[in-house]
């Protein structure tokens, strides 16, 4: 500890809130898709997984339980690989750029399949199930890629609060996907949920056009 630079994790100037606002657009634009995606998740998450296999689907509360527990498990763990392996590149804010842009469209496309194919389905559980494990990997990777461009982004001495403020919008997005999904599914069901989940990953995919190419 007494080897440390004496200056270290001390900001340059002083730090404004919101921060980055007028410096630093890459952090705004992230954070935008940030709360657009996970409010993706917890769209469909939050009540229409659990609520569906209980009542449209007719399965029982203990096998519901179990497949619900094990996807979480599962991933969870496909979240941890995708961090342990980020994109590299002479390049890496472009490539992340087109990354977190192609991932999210293949969410808003692949919801909207569902919400087609699970009324047409003689197995919705089925097509429940397999959307689910899709969505959990490019999920998985598509917010790896969000987490490895917020410090591309990102200058020496102010990676801490950029990191906050963009974990910040994280916050709002599951905020809206918890409040949301509710009215939904009394609408229109699981389809009422995963129509907004399509809505919020294609909103997600548009902001991250506006991302730079370039990064620090």
């Amino acid at each position: 500890m007494l080897s440390l630079p004496p200056d270290l994790g001390k900001a340059k100037g002083k730090n404004k809130f919101p921060p980055s606002c007028q410096d630093a657009r890459a952090i705004n634009v992230l954070s935008a898709a940030r709360f657009f995606l996970f409010g993706a998740r917890d769209i469909w998450f939050v009540v229409g997984v659990p609520v569906f296999p209980l009542g449209a689907a007719r399965v029982g509360l203990p096998r519901s339980a179990r497949s619900l527990a094990l996807w979480v498990i599962g991933w969870r763990d496909s979240v941890r690989r995708a961090r342990a392996h980020p994109p590299l590149d002479t390049q890496p804010a472009r490539r992340g750029r087109r990354a977190t842009f192609v991932l999210a469209l293949l969410l808003a496309g692949r919801r909207w399949h569902m919400a087609l194919g699970i009324p047409a389905s003689t197995s919705p559980t089925a097509v429940l199930v397999v959307g689910l494990g899709v969505f959990g990997a490019i999920f998985a990777v598509n917010s790896s890629v969000h987490s490895y461009l917020i410090l591309a982004y990102s200058d020496g001495d102010k990676v801490a609060m950029n990191v906050g403020f963009y974990y910040m919008a994280n916050a709002g997005g599951r905020l809206v996907g918890t409040l949301s999904p509710g009215a939904l599914y009394q609408l229109a069901g699981l389809r009422g949920c995963l129509w907004g989940t399509a809505a919020f990953a294609a909103i997600t995919a548009g902001i991250s056009l506006l991302l730079p190419r370039a990064s620090h």
